[in-house]
Order: C-alpha cells, then structure tokens, then sequence
C-alpha cells in the first residue's frame, strides 16, 4: 500500500532561477512566477507548506501589456489612517516610475491571500535592469516561453 507523501519543511531543497521580462505580456509572465514561487513545479507539492523556489526577474521596465492597459489600468491605494484619501495612478505611468512594482503587484494577486501567501512573495526579487546582486546563489536561466508551467 501506497502512502501520500507530504513535504516538510527542513527537507525542501530550494533553487535560484532567473527570469527575462523583456518581450514578456505582463500576465503571463506573473502567472509562470507564481507557480514556482508556490512549488506547483514540483512533484512534493503541499498546498498548505511553502515548496517553492527563489525567482528573480530581471528587464522589468522591459514588461508588454495587450490591448489598452496602458492608458486604462488604473492601481488604487489607501492612505492608511485617513478616511477617502484614495489615490490612483495609472499603469503607464507607474510603469515608468516603479517598474518592479507593477510585477510584484501582478504576482502578488496570484498567490494566496494569507501568510504563506506573503512568505511566497518575499522569494521574489525583481529588478528594473539586468543586473542584480544574486550571483553567488548560482541562479539557473529559466526561459518561460519554451517552458510548460
């Protein structure tokens, strides 16, 4: 008889990989991450342990958007102790400010929406450039347009 196996946390083996924006629809690219920020690659997958591995993404003010999102897509924000002080700002122009928030955003609402879920997230280093300060964690180059997630 066969037993379920169910990972554990001292025994997870996490990886480095790198991932390219450049070129990449911002939605696809998200969805990609978060699956191997969760763990779903792997085969000790655990919905309720934290498997997955370490990605960073370099070129994000090099990001695609489809259709109208650019000018239409609007990111809202609370001032945190003040009543209806909503602000907005539109994708193109936090795009050219803050390039990496708009990844963090995009992967953040595709992870759980609790504390593993913001364990997840911190596993996610993104950079405006190609350049980041990770190599002496040996990062593999992943390439999200050959590979089946």
């Amino acid at each position: 008889m066969l037993k379920t196996q169910i990972a554990k946390k001292e025994k997870i083996k996490r990886k480095w990989f790198i991932v390219d924006a450049e070129g990449q629809i911002l939605g696809r690219l998200a969805s990609k991450v978060a699956k191997i920020l969760m763990g779903k690659h792997k085969p000790i997958y655990t919905p309720n342990v934290d498997t997955g591995d370490f990605v960073i993404v370099i070129n994000a003010e090099k990001i695609k958007v489809t259709g109208k999102k650019l000018t239409d897509k609007i990111y809202y924000k609370h001032t945190p102790g003040y009543l209806g002080h909503l602000k907005e700002e539109k994708l193109i122009s936090l795009l050219s400010r803050r390039p990496e928030a708009v990844i963090r955003f995009a992967v953040e609402g595709m992870l759980p929406k609790n504390s593993l879920g913001r364990k997840m997230l911190k596993k996610l280093k993104v950079y405006r450039g190609p350049e980041h300060p990770h190599q002496a964690q040996n990062p593999e180059v992943l390439n999200l347009k050959e590979v089946k997630l």
